[in-house]
């Protein structure tokens, strides 16, 4: 099998790869930053890691 056939390589461009820190959900990742968490988790944890909201 190639990597066209698998998809491999596009999941390693858009980090497909990688899972939640936290749940290990390998869907809605905040990858920037490397801060590897979903966005669910992220949302939860984002205040204790010093991030503010803007309205």
């Amino acid at each position: 099998m190639t990597e066209q056939e698998t998809g491999e390589r596009a999941a390693k461009r858009t980090g497909g790869l990688e899972a939640c820190q936290r749940c290990g959900r390998e869907q809605g990742l905040v990858g920037k930053y490397d801060i590897w968490l979903c966005r669910q988790c992220f949302r939860e944890v984002a205040r204790g890691m010093g991030f503010r909201k803007y309205s």
